[in-house]
């Protein structure tokens, strides 16, 4: 790894996002848990500072050569818990999304922290593919649309969709990924 490009304080700043999203997330819940429908802008807010703080402090990361362990784990754990919390609330206290989107988002969710518990102790390093940040783009603004839009509006559905089938396509890539390095 090569030299910070950035003083120690700034050098800081990637992992105290990741860690201000993980602190977003029971704020993000206690608002959107009242909301009538599931129709929250306040929630959706949070919801999208906490998108917007993904991009950032990976960015930063790369960009001031600041890269940690911590980073490497906790940032898509952050991602994954945020995601999930709005799906969870979504599908079983709002009825916004079907009950298929839960399994389907929590299968993809556990198998990837599963294969990473089992995989990193041998030198795997899971790195975040096109689809992945794609898909979870695409999940962060689908969901933030389903809170700000009326109950039966289709249309951020369709993103949802498009962001899960991704998610799933990255997920496989993963997994091949990981396949090959332990037949090596």
């Amino acid at each position: 790894m090569s030299a910070s490009a950035v003083s120690a304080p700034l050098a800081r700043v990637p992992n105290a996002l990741t860690i201000l999203r993980l602190a977003l997330i029971p704020v993000f819940i206690a608002l959107l848990i009242p909301a009538d429908g599931g129709k929250s802008w306040a929630a959706a807010i949070v919801f999208a500072v906490a998108a917007i703080t993904d991009q950032i402090d990976g960015w930063l990361a790369r960009r001031w050569h600041v890269e940690s362990e911590f980073g490497r784990v906790a940032d898509p754990l952050a991602d994954r818990l945020m995601i999930d919390a709005a799906v969870i609330l979504l599908v079983l206290v709002h009825d916004r999304l079907p009950l298929i989107a839960l399994a389907l988002i929590i299968a993809r969710d556990a198998l990837l922290i599963g294969g990473y518990k089992l995989l990193m102790p041998r030198g795997y390093e899971l790195d975040v593919n096109f689809l992945g940040k794609a898909a979870t783009w695409l999940l962060y603004a689908s969901l933030a649309f389903v809170m700000v839009t009326s109950e039966g509006t289709s249309w951020p559905l369709w993103i949802f969709w498009t962001g899960v089938v991704l998610a799933l396509a990255a997920g496989a890539l993963y997994l091949r990924s990981a396949w090959r390095m332990m037949r090596r």
